[in-house]
């Protein structure tokens, strides 16, 4: 069984900075991607970033500049850091992943963290 749990959410002013963390347990391997989607209020979930075979990543354009992906492979965990935060960045992340599972990519998600950022 895998599980993803996010961690580091809050309230935070505009312009400031969170890290938000993704820790996992359970059979973690042959992971194709890893990465942040969020959901607005009202909103579909998007992709906020993305790192693919562990080694390209992607970004949404919204937060390009702004945030950065990592991830540390000992303590199979990935992470966040969004800086210069803007109230339109107000949502609840969750963190993914995708693992080759049988020849099939499966999708796995945490429960979610809010962010919320105040003007």
């Amino acid at each position: 069984q895998v599980q993803l749990v996010e961690s580091g959410g809050g309230l935070v002013q505009a312009g400031g900075s969170l890290r938000l963390s993704c820790a996992t347990s359970g059979s973690i391997f042959s992971i194709q991607t890893m990465g942040w989607y969020r959901q607005a209020s009202g909103k579909q979930r998007e992709l906020v970033a993305l790192i693919r075979n562990g080694i390209s990543t992607n970004y949404a354009d919204a937060v390009k500049g702004r945030f950065t992906i990592s991830r540390d492979n000992a303590k199979r965990a990935w992470y966040l850091q969004m800086n210069s935060l803007k109230p339109e960045d107000t949502a609840v992340y969750y963190c993914n992943a995708v693992m080759l599972r049988a020849g099939m990519s499966v999708d796995y998600w945490g429960q979610g963290t809010q962010v919320t950022v105040s003007s």
